[in-house]
């Protein structure tokens, strides 16, 4: 509710600055044409995972890699670091940070292991597994659009070096961190049946087709939207009581509308000239990490999206780009409010009464950000 208020404010904001001319209409015009399909992807997957998720699909998948973990934890934490990075990749961020932790806890306590490992998991790969491709994160929708080539393709090629070592890097400190609860064996897992096979097969479907189809070059809210009304009108059939409106993440639409505004309005006030001055310019391994630097620092002082929209006039060049991505995106390891998915991923914990310690999140993630930001950016530079 916090996070649909503060929207809520900024669209006020920015809309008040349209009003008085702040704005031009023409520009807010612009604003809006460039934003509706990705706030449209954005709703339509999201409701596409939270069905699919209602359908039992995540659930199976899970109890699967618990009985292919063999009893051994370090297996079973490699198998949901394969699961947390592939539906980043294809589903977004947003979708492991919500839909995912809650399954991969739930797998954890069935079979007698702490939580936490499992649970910081999901969130750093959220967060660092977002580089590959336009669809994994609404930045990447946003610079998407900037490159010389939309392709999905062509972005997977300019990121997947750095994509790489930026979910290698996280995951070897994971390991180092929790090694003491991942060296150990656990009891076998029973799997739980689907409630509604029907649905189940309807929604493993869907995701199966939807998934190659994000990266087919066809406008990534078309699939997504296909996809997300095909399983409402199977829950329609049977299982209608879950179509609530509650489904669509409308706090997420008005906190990004707000803040495109918000930002464009900073950008009159001469925010731009100021960014441009620190960020500097130029395609060398120091400017590089300048950029990436400035933007996962902009990351964990407000959040990454308007630190991305800001920033994004400043970057000059596919490279360029990319750095700020790998900025912004896996620099937003260390507070709790750098990206939406973190502060989504710490309400799914406390209704699941799993305790987070923000001090050594923190505390983590000024060690793991730099580094994993630091590795990436020179992994773009040399094979980007």
């Amino acid at each position: 509710m916090r996070v649909g208020l503060i929207g809520a404010v900024l669209l006020a904001i920015g809309l008040v600055a349209v009003a008085f001319g702040v704005i031009p209409i023409s520009d807010a015009i612009g604003i809006a044409d460039r934003v509706w399909p990705i706030l449209l992807f954005v709703v339509a997957i999201t409701v596409l995972a939270e069905l699919a998720a209602t359908a039992g699909l995540f659930r199976f998948i899970a109890e699967q890699l618990a009985r292919w973990g063999l009893r051994r934890a370090w297996l079973l934490w490699l198998l949901v670091v394969t699961l947390a990075a592939v539906s980043t990749i294809f589903l977004s961020l947003d979708t492991t940070a919500v839909l995912l932790t809650p399954v991969v806890i739930a797998v954890a306590r069935h079979v007698g292991l702490r939580p936490m490992p499992f649970a910081l998991t999901t969130v750093w790969l959220a967060n660092c597994a977002s580089l590959l491709l336009p669809v994994s994160n609404l930045t990447n929708l946003l610079a998407a659009d900037k490159l010389p080539n939309e392709s999905p393709l062509y972005f997977a090629s300019l990121m997947a070096v750095p994509a790489l070592v930026a979910i290698v890097v996280p995951c070897v400190a994971l390991f180092v961190l929790y090694r003491r609860e991942l060296l150990v064996r656990f009891d076998h897992a029973d799997r739980t049946p689907p409630e509604d096979r029907v649905l189940f097969v309807l929604a493993a479907v869907v995701v199966t087709i939807t998934v190659p189809a994000l990266v087919s070059g066809i406008p990534v809210w078309i699939p997504a939207l296909a996809g997300a009304v095909t399983l409402a009108i199977g829950f329609l059939a049977r299982n209608r009581a879950v179509l609530k409106f509650s489904l669509i993440p409308w706090q997420l639409v008005l906190f990004a509308s707000g803040l495109f505004l918000v930002v464009e309005v900073a950008r009159g006030w001469g925010l731009g000239v100021l960014l441009e001055a620190i960020v500097g310019h130029g395609d060398d391994v120091g400017s590089l990490e300048r950029i990436a630097g400035v933007g996962a620092a902009s990351a964990n002082l407000v959040n990454n999206l308007p630190a991305y929209l800001a920033l994004e006039p400043t970057a000059g060049s596919p490279l360029r780009l990319a750095a700020l991505l790998i900025g912004v995106n896996a620099g937003s390891l260390i507070t709790p409010w750098a990206s939406l998915a973190t502060l989504l991923w710490h309400d799914r914990l406390a209704s699941l009464g799993v305790t987070v310690s923000w001090g050594r999140f923190a505390l983590a993630g000024l060690v793991v950000a730099p580094l994993t930001v630091g590795l990436a950016v020179l992994a773009l530079a040399f094979w980007g």
